[in-house]
């Protein structure tokens, strides 16, 4: 049975796991990974007819992940793969139905960084369309993590991040669409919080 699941859907984030066990994404065709990696989210989506994409700024995270694509969906063209910031998307608006973004935007340099990533995201994202990101925050940590300027933090497990709070993921929902999940946060023994953000587009 481990085996089972362990090829179906691969080493995928648990929340990610999560939405599709509830059917979420079903009538979803076009899936874009925003900093891909080396694809761990998306054998699942590979495995199963979508037509999927991937940026990554690493190149060999590009190459790893196209080969991933070869072996599980060999008319998944290798170009819908490419190195590329979040910021800088090359696709047309409304293009996709699907967009994840897992552990990316917690790497914005400041404030104007992420809000470039996330208008870009959703500007390619269809009406409609779902939006899914973990991403860390202060939520339930405020008074653990310390300010390093430009809405950076020095986290207690040593790492630096852009942290997020709830009134920041609420105004950009409001901006873009409505939340299909309700925003939750994982602590992590108080060395660090990670958020689940999931979007529906207007």
């Amino acid at each position: 049975m481990q085996n089972k699941l362990q090829q179906a859907y691969g080493n995928i984030d648990i929340y990610l796991f999560d939405q599709l066990l509830k059917g979420r994404y079903d009538n979803c065709k076009k899936v874009l990974d925003v900093g891909c990696g080396n694809g761990r989210n998306l054998i699942y989506f590979l495995r199963n007819g979508y037509e999927v994409f991937g940026v990554d700024p690493n190149p060999h995270a590009v190459e790893t992940v196209r080969e991933l694509s070869a072996a599980l969906a060999p008319d998944n063209p290798p170009e819908n793969f490419m190195v590329c910031a979040a910021e800088n998307l090359p696709y047309t608006d409304g293009t996709f139905d699907l967009i994840i973004s897992s552990a990316v935007l917690h790497f914005a340099k400041d404030v104007p960084h992420f809000d470039n990533m996330v208008q870009t995201m959703f500007r390619v994202l269809k009406p409609g369309g779902y939006f899914f990101a973990r991403l860390a925050s202060d939520i339930g940590i405020e008074h653990l993590v310390k300010p390093l300027g430009n809405d950076r933090y020095l986290l207690p497990d040593g790492s630096e991040r852009f942290l997020v709070n709830e009134q920041v993921l609420l105004k950009y929902t409001n901006q873009f669409g409505v939340l299909y999940e309700p925003i939750k946060t994982t602590n992590v023994q108080n060395m660090r919080c990670m958020t689940t953000w999931c979007v529906q587009k207007h």
